[in-house]
């Protein structure tokens, strides 16, 4: 039987034409500044998103908990969406690395400015923790993939930037937010002091993420990944893989939109599925059981039996995410399946 993987768009292979150019990459010791192949990453990277710098990371994880660590201090408050990354899905680790806690605020991942400048908490309190940082993820996971408005990104960065604040965006499907809103990953990255972008989900590449700022905020982020344990050797047979992926994998992200859209559409008529099609802005489809359905972990069971995977997010939630190794017809043939499964009860 064929598995139509749908948990992630992490589960993707390399291809034969990025198996290629890793198995030819240019390497040298990262550690000291001489993996050439490394260097192009970054300096790529630097220049999409319209920094000075980028630095390259093993994970995601590690980038949204180095700017943790660069951009506060241990007892600082840091205001970000409801059911971010940072806060549901790294094991803790903003509390355990940075010593930071976290204020969410707005709902499935977008708030406003307005709602930034209630939560904010100025330096000096007698009790409360300064509120150093506000984070956005863009796209928003837990939200279903939903692109963060420019305009009230625009709005929150200048917002904290006035009360004394940074900026940070957890940019891991940047790319995806990119091409659904028709902008540019510069335009997206520019109010944030620091970003991150994940090549190893949309672009298909096997590992990493980079983060990208300021020439002294990357000195410090070098400093904090080697404390992390995430100095790499002759990491360039990784980073030829990005390379690869930054001409060849970009362009095609629209199609696993539409993938995820051909998804949703199997499912929202359902009414035992509660789904809102708004928020199926990219690659990703987050949906619910209703009360009096099969749980989720039921569903995803029951799926699996018939060749697809999908990710339990919740004991009533599902996510299935469209990527570059899965196709139309396969998507459209998952989407029957989930909604036979789902009809079975």
């Amino acid at each position: 039987m064929e598995l139509i993987d749908l948990r992630s768009d992490t589960v993707t292979k390399p291809s034969p034409g990025m198996r290629r150019a890793m198995a030819e990459a240019e390497v040298g010791d990262d550690q000291y500044g001489e993996d050439p192949s490394v260097n192009r990453l970054q300096q790529s990277i630097a220049d999409l998103l319209g920094k000075e710098a980028a630095v390259f990371l093993p994970s995601g994880t590690m980038a949204n908990q180095i700017a943790l660590k660069i951009l506060t201090r241990p007892g600082d408050d840091v205001v970000l969406g409801h059911e971010t990354h940072m806060v549901w899905h790294e094991s803790g680790a903003g509390g355990a690395n940075a010593g930071v806690q976290f204020t969410p605020i707005g709902q499935g991942g977008l708030f406003t400015a307005a709602e930034f400048r209630a939560a904010f908490k100025a330096r000096g309190h007698m009790m409360f923790p300064p509120t150093n940082l506000v984070a956005i993820e863009n796209t928003h996971n837990r939200g279903g993939g939903v692109v963060f408005p420019r305009d009230e990104a625009l709005a929150v960065c200048g917002a904290a930037h006035q009360l004394g604040a940074r900026a940070y965006l957890d940019g891991a499907r940047l790319f995806n937010a990119a091409v659904a809103s028709g902008r540019s990953v510069t335009d997206l990255a520019a109010p944030f002091d620091v970003v991150s972008v994940a090549i190893s989900k949309g672009l298909g590449c096997p590992v990493g993420s980079l983060i990208a700022g300021a020439k002294s905020d990357m000195a410090r982020a070098m400093r904090a990944r080697r404390m992390f344990g995430g100095a790499m050797r002759q990491a360039g047979i990784l980073a030829a893989a990005g390379l690869y992926a930054l001409k060849n994998n970009l362009s095609r992200l629209a199609e696993d939109h539409e993938n995820a859209r051909a998804v949703a559409a199997s499912l929202a008529g359902l009414k035992e599925v509660v789904l809102d099609l708004k928020t199926v802005q990219t690659n990703i489809v987050i949906f619910h059981m209703a009360q009096g359905a099969a749980d989720a972990a039921a569903i995803a069971a029951r799926a699996k039996a018939e060749g697809v995977l999908l990710t339990v997010f919740g004991p009533r939630t599902l996510r299935a995410v469209a990527h570059l190794d899965v196709s139309r017809e396969q998507c459209r043939r998952a989407g029957e399946i989930l909604n036979r499964v789902i009809e079975r009860g």
